[in-house]
């Protein structure tokens, strides 16, 4: 066997990238499914949720949150204003959009908490309580080295 053939070998087995993007998939996957009846993805949830949490929310204090770059975040915030669940806060700089949750955002947070908690159990089934451990113990780490650039 030659080299490049050993290192298909090894790469197709042991990519930590490879793996998590399935997992990230097939997880990503129980929760959409479970919002898709309220026209909600996980991903749009989160920054309803971010948005909830910080009160004003401005682009780059959530994407800092939740690790997304301003494009990503955009295409995302769009149909979640247009849907009337968040709306933008004007301010002297027009660049910065802050945005805030409105009632109706809110309601929709409320209704999506049973579809969520279905995810979250299916998720939870899949990766057993020491997958979870795992899980949260590498998401601290990342979170701690992410503080320190």
């Amino acid at each position: 066997m030659d080299q490049t053939t050993t290192s298909i070998d090894t790469i197709s087995k042991t990519c930590i990238a490879v793996r998590l993007r399935l997992l990230n998939r097939v997880i990503t996957n129980f929760y959409d499914d479970a919002l898709r009846p309220l026209g909600l993805k996980v991903s749009q949830l989160n920054i309803l949720i971010v948005t909830a949490r910080l009160g004003l929310a401005r682009p780059a204090q959530v994407c800092e949150i939740l690790q997304l770059d301003v494009s990503t975040l955009s295409r995302n915030v769009k149909p979640l204003q247009a849907h009337g669940w968040l709306e933008v806060v004007p301010e002297e700089d027009a660049r910065s959009q802050p945005f805030r949750l409105t009632a109706q955002g809110k309601r929709l947070i409320e209704k999506a908490i049973p579809a969520w908690e279905k995810a979250q159990q299916q998720a939870s089934e899949l990766l057993g309580s020491e997958g979870v451990a795992l899980l949260d113990k590498a998401a601290r780490k990342v979170g701690m080295a992410q503080a320190q650039r």
